[in-house]
């Protein structure tokens, strides 16, 4: 079928409705069947402007801002190529009312889609929830990183959990399994952080001196001969932050792709951890209706759980062989 297409040309001002929200989110919807990758392009090139003035795609939209979009031209698709691969998420849901959707996000699987990734967690779950007015992240989980994944099922409560997030009330605890005897039971640690792309085009996070401040107090859970498991609390929410404070201090992620052992995860690989040994397991907030207290738990994977076990094996081994 040949695809008809149309031109889409706007001025207008942001409604309370969509106070904020990210840019480049709300374009994606405004822009219906155009590319995330064309969308991201028009705001570098700056032909998108709020208040006559350029934006990056984080920036959050606020009421009154006068937001102008250009020219874009964009196809009417066949029913049939819109839809999303039905795929099982594998998402257990773990909190849901009429303003939070809280889910247990497996690991391998977006966040969102873009930078390569067709579709992701927030497309499957509107694929799979036709009738939901308004279903928005309410923050991100990196891919190959599995546990608690807040959504909102408002506006109002979107941005009263975005406000607790900037102010720093909402307490988020990932469980992480490194490389090494760690010897501390607490660490503070706080070491700045710094984006940065590799020549091949790839994003990266490094401690830098000049770079974003970031803090994570680490606890010792428990440890073996040569592996180290750490409750991990992100005092900020920097990208890649734990990744990169445990690499940086000698202490890599079992199984992490970008910043870990690659030596060691092949050998992690060929005993059966085939992904980043890092989960979200605890978020703590105040209810964005009520204030009360949500303590958001997500249980550890079965193939997380698994490994676990199978190094209390090898301990309970080398112990008897002595």
């Amino acid at each position: 079928m040949k695809e008809l297409s149309k031109e889409i040309a706007t001025r207008h001002e942001v409604g309370a409705d969509a106070a904020g929200q990210r840019v480049d989110n709300y374009l994606t919807k405004w822009l219906k069947g155009v590319p995330k990758s064309h969308v991201y392009r028009i705001l570098r090139s700056g032909e998108v402007r709020v208040n006559s003035g350029r934006v990056g795609p984080d920036y959050r939209l606020k009421e009154g801002d006068r937001l102008r979009i250009p020219p874009v031209r964009t196809a009417s698709r066949p029913r049939a190529t819109q839809a999303l691969p039905r795929t099982p998420l594998r998402a257990g849901t773990l909190y849901e009312d009429d303003a939070l959707l809280v889910i247990n996000k497996p690991a391998g699987v977006a966040a969102h889609g873009g930078s390569g990734v067709s579709h992701g967690v927030i497309e499957h779950l509107r694929l799979e929830r036709p009738a939901a007015h308004f279903l928005e992240l309410i923050h991100r989980l990196d891919r190959d990183t599995s546990g608690v994944l807040m959504l909102a099922k408002r506006r109002s409560a979107l941005t009263a959990l975005h406000r607790q997030l900037r102010e720093g009330r909402v307490q988020k605890f990932y469980l992480a399994l490194v490389k090494g005897r760690w010897r501390d039971d607490r660490r503070s640690v706080k070491l700045p952080l710094n984006k940065y792309v590799l020549a091949s085009g790839e994003r990266r996070v490094g401690v830098a001196r000049d770079g974003m401040p970031a803090h994570t107090v680490f606890r010792l859970d428990r440890s073996w001969s040569g592996y180290s498991l750490l409750e991990a609390e992100l005092k900020t929410g920097r990208t890649h932050q734990i990744r990169v404070h445990l690499a940086h201090l000698g202490f890599p992620i079992a199984g992490d792709d970008k910043y870990g052992d690659f030596a060691l995860n092949k050998e992690l690989a060929r005993q059966g951890l085939k992904r980043m040994f890092l989960h979200a397991c605890k978020t703590v907030i105040s209810h964005p209706q009520s204030g009360a207290t949500l303590v958001l738990e997500a249980p550890l994977p079965e193939e997380l759980r698994a490994f676990l076990a199978a190094l209390d094996a090898g301990e309970a081994r080398r112990a008897q062989a002595f």
